[in-house]
């Protein structure tokens, strides 16, 4: 309560309103009915702030006994016979007044930093293939590279999954998991790359830089999961310097595979300190390991996206650039869509309101995310028409997976990836327009299944 009414910080338990109301006013024996009502309405304009909120007169009644008024002071001063009689009087004066709750935070506020570095990340390691490209064969020791990458994005996919689920137990489990996932995934990537290099012809060169790309990819997976992004950026420290000095520098065969090689050490190391301090977390008792088949359709997803990034890359490359570099933007957006859900879910009442409201958020959110690629496809020279539809794709089957809905994106991505790859073999269609309708049909699958399972209230709650 404020005003002159108000108890004095540090004042007594005898310090109280009927005191102070005393003091100021001289006593009467009978006051009159007009200064009765007059004394009423001052005390609710002065009580105003505690009586607005009450949804009974009880509440006000409470009130006033924690300002220490008595029954003598409510007979005498305010015509009242009781303490209730003069809170139902006073609730009937002063108007509800019901003050907004705090606005909660945003549970999925992104962090921003992290997002474009993230997306930087992804493109940076394409600086190795352009520093050591005269090293190797374009034609045949380009298949050996692909195939091992192929593996290496089915089995990080995975692996990731499985780190993040095993990462709610605790970091110590996160960690166990990538120690013994990442070097395993790093030598069938390898073994991969030389079974394609030995059917296809290719040199012992690109079975060597298949290898170091496997445990580069599988390094900075371990440095992904357990936030060491500003690691994995020190470690490309030498990759980018080279690179970024070709255009006045030729510095050799031997300075070129040195300068990748020691980004790949550099990861390597990183991601051994990262897990060494993982390892120094406190262990969980009675953690529980999932089983390996909920990780399944996550690879199958990973493998399905390397297939069709690859066949857009065939056509256009410098696309695949430009969606590489996009993911850093389609992860702040996978944040930003929970957060304006959540939000979504508190303003609505109904499940139909529901339902219109977020799918209006999910549709603000893919353009958000692919308008930007138009002007990117046009300057690069792309076509943007597969280029959109694959970077929807993409993002939809992210999304649907971070609810934990993974069957749905990995086989409908597959059937993409399938339909695509055996078109573009028989070549019944131009490349450019087998990638757009595979996409195409993709995207409206994935964008009906996140209405359907986004548009309840309960994945959001």
């Amino acid at each position: 309560m404020s005003g002159p009414m108000a108890l004095e910080p540090g004042g007594t338990g005898g310090d109280t309103l009927s005191l102070r109301l005393a003091a100021r006013t001289p006593a009467r024996s009978a006051p009159g009915p007009g200064a009765e009502r007059d004394a009423v309405d001052r005390l609710a304009a002065e009580l105003a702030d505690g009586i607005g909120p009450a949804v009974h007169p009880y509440e006000v009644a409470a009130l006033l006994e924690s300002e220490g008024l008595t029954a003598e002071v409510i007979q005498e001063r305010y015509g009242h016979p009781n303490l209730f009689s003069l809170a139902s009087a006073l609730y009937e004066r002063v108007p509800r007044t019901f003050p907004e709750p705090p606005r909660p935070a945003d549970p999925w506020r992104p962090d921003h930093v992290r997002c474009v570095l993230r997306g930087a990340l992804f493109a940076l390691p394409g600086l190795a293939y352009l520093l050591t490209a005269p090293l190797w064969h374009a034609g045949r020791d380009l298949r050996v590279l692909v195939v091992a990458g192929l593996v290496s994005w089915a089995w990080g996919q995975a692996l990731g999954h499985r780190a993040y689920v095993r990462m709610a137990t605790g970091r110590r489990e996160a960690g166990r998991t990538l120690l013994a996932g990442a070097p395993l995934g790093a030598l069938a990537a390898t073994v991969a790359g030389a079974l394609t290099g030995v059917l296809t012809g290719g040199s012992g060169t690109a079975v060597e830089v298949a290898a170091a790309q496997s445990v580069y990819l599988a390094a900075a997976g371990v440095l992904l999961v357990l936030g060491g992004e500003r690691l994995l950026l020190a470690a490309l420290t030498p990759l980018i310097a080279g690179a970024a000095a070709l255009p006045w520098w030729d510095p050799g065969p031997v300075p070129r595979v040195a300068l990748a090689l020691l980004s790949v050490l550099g990861s390597a190391a990183g991601a051994g300190w990262a897990l060494r301090a993982a390892f120094a977390a406190s262990p969980t008792a009675g953690a529980a390991r999932p089983s390996l088949l909920r990780s399944l359709p996550y690879g199958v997803f990973g493998l399905s996206a390397g297939v069709l990034v690859l066949l857009e890359g065939r056509q256009d490359p410098y696309a695949v650039v430009v969606l590489t570099v996009s993911m850093g933007p389609a992860e702040w957006l996978l944040y930003r869509y929970r957060g304006m859900s959540v939000s979504v879910l508190r303003a609505t009442a109904t499940p139909a309101a529901f339902l219109v409201r977020s799918t209006g958020v999910l549709g603000l959110c893919l353009l958000l995310y692919v308008l930007p690629l138009l002007p990117a496809a046009l300057l690069t020279g792309a076509e943007p028409a597969p280029l959109l539809l694959l970077a929807a794709t993409l993002w939809t089957a992210l999304l649907l997976q971070a609810f934990g809905a993974a069957w749905q994106p990995a086989v409908v991505c597959l059937a993409a990836a399938c339909g695509a790859a055996s078109a573009a073999v028989l070549r019944s269609l131009p490349g450019t327009d087998v990638l757009t309708l595979s996409c195409g049909a993709a995207c409206l699958c994935l964008a009906a299944c996140a209405v359907r399972l986004l548009g309840r209230p309960a994945p959001h709650a």
